[in-house]
C-alpha cells in the first residue's frame, strides 16, 4: 500500500522558517522524482520543488534562494526547508512521487498539509 505523509505544517510568521517532512512507503522510493507542490485558495497547484533520484533539483522562480529539497533514500524521507516564508507562501503542500514506467507517469500524492504566513 502506497503511502505519502506529509508533516511540519502550521502557522508562521512572515519571514520565519519551517521543514515539512514526508514519509513515503510501499513504493521503490529512491528511483522516484520526489516533489512538493502547493495549492493556494482558488488557484491551480504548482510544482514549489522536486528532487530526482540522482540527487538533481529544481524550484519555482518563487521559491529560489529561500526554499531547499532533500531526500534521504534509507529513512523514505523528502524535506522541504522554507525559510523567508511570505505571506504568498500560504497554500496546502502536497508531497509527490513521480515515475515514467516505461512510458507511463505513475503518481503518487499525500493528503497535504495547511502551511500559513501571517502575522
Amino acid at each position: 500500500q502506497v503511502q505519502l505523509v506529509e508533516s511540519g505544517g502550521g502557522l508562521v510568521q512572515p519571514g520565519g522558517s519551517l521543514r515539512l517532512s514526508c514519509a513515503a512507503s510501499g513504493f521503490l522510493f529512491s528511483i522516484y522524482t520526489m516533489g512538493w507542490y502547493r495549492q493556494a485558495p482558488g488557484k491551480q497547484r504548482e510544482l514549489v520543488a522536486a528532487i530526482t533520484s540522482g540527487g538533481s533539483t529544481n524550484f519555482a522562480d518563487s521559491v529560489k534562494g529561500r526554499f531547499t529539497i532533500s531526500r534521504d533514500n534509507a529513512k523514505k524521507m523528502v524535506y522541504l526547508q522554507m525559510n523567508s516564508l511570505k505571506p504568498e507562501d500560504t497554500a496546502v503542500y502536497y508531497c509527490n512521487a513521480h515515475l515514467i514506467h516505461p512510458t507511463t507517469p505513475i503518481d503518487y500524492w499525500g493528503q497535504g498539509t495547511q502551511v500559513t504566513v501571517s502575522s
